[in-house]
């Protein structure tokens, strides 16, 4: 044992050697349940491999459920013509089904019904269900999905137990197991210990990149400050909010309405949360934070959902911080509201996120990396695996309204078994800027289990899958690919 003065970094002590149970042998393992990761598993398992799957929390859906971000956005382009499908338009139908989702009529996908834009506009969800036409200005309604977190997170259960998949849950990967440069499998630890799943193929779907970056795999490292994928996000749910009479109040008294939501802008626990409030916030007001919850039966939920600063988002000593000072911060936020804005007098905080929101981190590098070049040039690969919608480029949405996306770029370069389904897929920082969100990981997650399960099927290479195979497989599975485009 090596050791130094309390509190350095520098201290180490070497871990004893030691054998570790393998308490599973499959075809496939995925790592991470998030929106990539369970559609990984379900599309692996449904092509008939056998699939593990591990997730460190006690819940499946990542961002979608435990982060709260259960905005499913960007399914359609501006002209309404839809771009994702498959699995992802699969549990949206389970969800609308149980009243738990809110989608608009498709009718009204692409369009400027006055009626509905401003719907969105008084709910505060311009963001995710509107856009601005780059040619005309108006507003067009864009098809997206508000999920309820906790029915999907039942459903996400559901449909992986279906499939077959093998699931554990709280149960965190640890480190690849490697023979050379090949990734054979994962130890993980859990309240059981330190165990093993040994597999012919593993997905990364942590979103971090935990399982490339340890595999040895070339990586590009965190975005830059302030990109959105630079922050990390952290929300909570209001609720017992009277909308009509907060509403109805912001109607009135604009001006005093105004005012108020600028002084609890300025709620501060921290000089990094304050300089938040003015870079993220803009006009430094709260306003354009509360999201007034559209889900069928969710009456008087306001959801308020910053995104933070940090230096590092896969730093525990930063995450903590950055989790311990937002939950501080919405608490504040929250208290000032119900002690000064009409309707909020009888509300409560019903939940805060469980899990701190990543919204970017590092990229692998794969066999074709993704760029703006690519979009402008309106690429279609000989691999692609999954079709895009481009809503948020201004007037390059209208002139190049997709991204088709190809297989390679879930190949890391120089490691075998391993393919990655998660905003960590090879793409240059201003594409993965914009498409790495749920659905978008949700078409990388169904491609890549799909290839797993045809690589062990094959008894050949994740990179050496037949892409027309592939393609042929995802149409039957509901994906749309340039060839079934109207």
């Amino acid at each position: 044992m090596v050791a130094t003065a309390a509190g350095s970094s520098t201290a180490a002590i070497r871990e004893p050697s030691r054998e570790v149970r393998v308490v599973r042998q499959t075809d496939v393992l995925v790592v991470g349940g998030g929106p990539g990761g369970v559609a990984s598993a379900i599309s692996a398992a449904r092509s008939g491999a056998k699939v593990v799957l591990l997730e460190r929390y006690g819940h499946l859906g990542g961002m979608a459920t435990g982060g709260l971000v259960n905005a499913i956005p960007n399914l359609a382009t501006l002209e309404g013509e839809q771009g994702i499908a498959g699995i992802c338009q699969e549990i949206i139908d389970r969800l609308v089904a149980k009243d738990g989702a809110h989608v608009p009529e498709k009718r009204s996908w692409g369009q400027a019904d006055k009626k509905v834009v401003d719907f969105y506009l008084d709910a505060n969800y311009s963001f995710f269900y509107l856009r601005k036409h780059p040619v005309d200005g108006s507003f067009r309604v864009v098809y997206t999905c508000l999920a309820d977190p906790e029915l999907l997170k039942n459903e996400l259960n559901q449909m992986v137990l279906e499939a077959g998949v093998d699931l554990f849950l709280h149960s965190w990967g640890a480190r690849p197991i490697m023979e050379g440069n090949t990734v054979q499998g994962m130890f993980f630890e859990s309240k059981s210990g330190r165990q093993a799943v040994l597999a012919k193929v593993v997905i990364d779907s942590t979103g971090d990149g935990d399982v490339f970056a340890a595999a040895g795999a070339d990586y590009d490292p965190a975005p830059r400050p302030g990109l959105r994928i630079s922050n990390l996000a952290m929300g909570c749910w209001i609720a017992n909010v009277d909308i009509a009479r907060r509403n109805a109040f912001r109607a009135e008294q604009p001006d005093r309405y105004a005012e108020l939501m600028k002084q609890a802008g300025r709620r501060q626990t921290s000089d990094a949360l304050g300089k938040w409030m003015i870079e993220v916030i803009g006009a430094n007001t709260l306003d354009n934070l509360f999201f007034q919850d559209i889900v069928p039966n969710h009456d008087g939920v306001l959801t308020l959902q910053p995104h933070l600063p940090c230096k590092d988002q896969t730093d525990v000593e930063e995450m903590t911080r950055v989790d311990v000072e937002a939950r501080q911060l919405l608490v504040d936020c929250w208290d000032f509201c119900r002690k000064n804005v009409p309707g909020f007098e009888r509300s409560w905080i019903m939940l805060t996120a469980p899990q701190l929101g990543t919204t970017g981190g590092k990229r692998v590098v794969g066999e074709y990396t993704y760029t703006e070049e690519d979009l402008a040039a309106d690429r279609v690969f000989e691999d692609t695996i999954c079709v895009l919608p481009n809503n948020d480029t201004q007037l390059m949405a209208v002139e190049h309204p997709y991204l088709f996306v190809p297989y390679r770029t879930l190949v890391p370069k120089d490691v075998e078994g391993l393919l990655v389904a998660c905003r960590g897929f090879s793409s240059s920082e201003w594409i993965n800027n914009l498409w790495n969100l749920i659905p978008h990981c949700m078409c990388y997650g169904q491609a890549a289990g799909t290839a797993a399960a045809m690589a062990v099927d094959a008894g050949c290479r994740v990179r050496d899958v037949d892409y027309k195979s592939l393609q042929s497989k995802l149409r039957r599975q509901g994906v749309i690919l340039p060839e079934t485009m109207a």
